[in-house]
């Protein structure tokens, strides 16, 4: 599968723009921060997967590629592709998996054409909660995955579970009113409520759908200067919106969250997520 072309559905023409430019960039610069942030749910999703040897594992919005590298780690024999829309964090993964079963490329899960029946497993780690059109994609990716393959994925469950981005956003907020992005649109909260993504994935030829709580703390760095710094140019797309003074404001806003959740093991702010698994 190296010679995978990038096809994009139009309608995701934008977040391409996103990922595979500065935002992706600032992923990949600071990729070790970034999965340091949610390793605590790392061995649950691990043992959610449960890769055998002889599998093939496709992770989707694979990112920097620990969850793939991860997989093939613990499983001798099993295979992954990573695909992304980050050209710079795809690049990341590369070094990261030096010569290890995995393979990163540059594509669009939602319309790529990977070959029917060409995965045991579908994997991702908040990966999937982007896609633009989320039956095309989740029937994409069925139609990749063998009779009685897997899918796993990690997404966020809803705001009141979230700490962490009530805080952020409200922090940004109060100087920058945002309204709450649409259920049903690319986002943070857009597979939280099982109900709808129950009736999505069997629509898209996936049964046996399970959902699994899990509440984890993230981790955004060591102290509150450093967390700040990081946040803030995560958030650049928000501070290009405010004028200097609101800038300054914002800025401070999260300082005082993240002294707030400062300790011995660093700023930490809680969380919760669907570990949401099914059958093909």
């Amino acid at each position: 599968m190296d010679d995978m072309t990038l096809e994009i559905d139009p309608h995701n023409a934008g977040i391409l723009r996103e990922w595979d430019g500065g935002h992706g960039a600032y992923w990949a610069e600071h990729s070790a921060t970034y999965n340091a942030s949610i390793a605590r749910y790392q061995p649950a999703l691990l043992a959610a997967i449960g890769a055998q040897s002889g599998e093939r594992i496709l992770d989707v919005g694979c990112g920097s590629g620990e969850l793939a590298i991860d997989v093939v780690r613990g499983a001798p024999g099993a295979t992954a592709l990573g695909v992304d829309l980050s050209a710079a964090q795809l690049e990341v993964a590369r070094n990261q998996a030096g010569e290890l079963p995995a393979t990163f490329v540059q594509a669009d899960a939602q319309v790529h054409e990977f070959g029917a029946q060409s995965f045991d497993v579908i994997a991702s780690r908040t990966g999937t909660m982007f896609f633009t059109d989320m039956a095309m994609a989740f029937a994409n990716l069925a139609r990749a995955t063998r009779p009685g393959g897997r899918l796993v994925m990690l997404v966020w469950r809803g705001i009141e579970d979230n700490e962490w981005l009530r805080e952020f956003f409200g922090a940004i907020g109060r100087v920058l009113p945002m309204p709450p992005p649409p259920a049903d649109a690319p986002g943070p909260f857009t597979l939280s409520d099982p109900d709808r993504v129950r009736d999505l994935l069997n629509g898209a030829g996936w049964a046996d759908v399970v959902f699994a709580a899990h509440d984890e703390p993230l981790w955004f760095g060591p102290d509150a200067d450093t967390t700040t710094t990081f946040m803030v140019g995560q958030m650049q797309w928000l501070f290009e919106k405010l004028d200097d003074a609101g800038k300054r404001q914002a800025e401070a806003n999260l300082h005082k969250v993240m002294a707030a959740h400062a300790g011995e093991d660093g700023v930490l702010l809680g969380s919760g997520a669907w570990i949401v698994t099914a059958r093909r």
